[in-house]
């Protein structure tokens, strides 16, 4: 191992401690730290994605959409707690109408690429963690255990994917997109992050098939975000979507496959009443 492959290991390492630190604290303190980390994810993966946009000419609206974002999330946190009307989500609706008027001043040359980015950007990363409000406080009040179950399924299947991938994965699982993932990978993840999802339902007394469920929709959908992501920036032609977490890349990087997840873990919440 060379000495800057070595130092690299070390910096992923003590940036993925820290991030690790970060995410409990915020999570555990409190509904509002874990609001602050809700929006910091938010905020940061749709500069991002706005930044990639940019990088193919595309001239979005980013502070009028991040605004809307960020009130989509705080919005929906306050609904979800319990503070506040569902009527107040009827703001969103002229938000989103001023993408459409604003443009009208701008003069782009392709007035419907930068709106369709504009709004894409809040589906892909408001959105989410707006659900993920929703899920926190599922059953009248702030579960911060499930929260940190939903998180840990998505890495556990992450870490799991590589380390069989690395070990005896033969077969790409989507070459064209990212040539080092494999089937074995895939299902490899699928099994632990499902296996550490029932244990997740055993301490809170769940339903332990319910919770394998949860586990395998997760990361099945989860491998899809972080294909989608690196869809996006090898459109661009990009290695990472930012460097704001050394050793990690950015905020996409990192929290891409949480984000493409939660719509689909949301609704089995849902179904499932959990």
């Amino acid at each position: 191992m060379s000495s800057s492959t070595g130092k690299n290991i070390v910096v992923r390492t003590l940036s993925g401690a820290a991030l690790l630190a970060i995410v409990l604290v915020a999570v555990l303190a409190s509904e509002y730290t874990f609001l602050m980390l809700a929006l910091t994810i938010s905020l940061g993966s749709m500069y991002e994605f706005f930044q990639i946009a940019a990088v193919k000419g595309v001239k979005v609206l980013r502070g009028l959409a991040m605004v809307v974002g960020a009130l989509v999330v705080i919005l929906s946190f306050f609904m979800a707690k319990g503070c506040t009307d569902s009527l107040w989500a009827t703001l969103l609706i002229p938000c989103v109408a001023l993408f459409f008027i604003v443009e009208l001043y701008r003069r782009n040359e392709n007035p419907l690429t930068n709106i369709s980015v504009a709004l894409g950007g809040i589906l892909y990363a408001a959105l989410p963690l707006a659900l993920l409000c929703f899920i926190a406080f599922a059953g009248g009040s702030y579960r911060p255990e499930t929260v940190l179950s939903i998180i840990f399924i998505v890495w556990v299947n992450d870490i799991f994917a590589f380390l069989v991938g690395t070990a005896i994965g033969k077969h790409r699982l989507f070459e064209r997109i990212s040539p080092k993932k494999s089937w074995e990978g895939f299902f490899g993840g699928v099994v632990f992050a499902s296996l550490f999802a029932v244990g997740c339902g055993r301490l809170s007394g769940g339903n332990e098939l319910i919770w394998a469920g949860l586990g395998a929709v997760t990361a099945v959908s989860a491998v899809y975000g972080d294909l989608v992501e690196s869809m996006f920036k090898r459109s661009a032609g990009l290695k990472d979507s930012g460097n704001i977490l050394p050793g990690h890349g950015g905020f996409m990087d990192r929290f891409d496959a949480l984000l493409l997840s939660l719509p689909f873990v949301f609704v089995y919440f849902i179904i499932f009443a959990l």
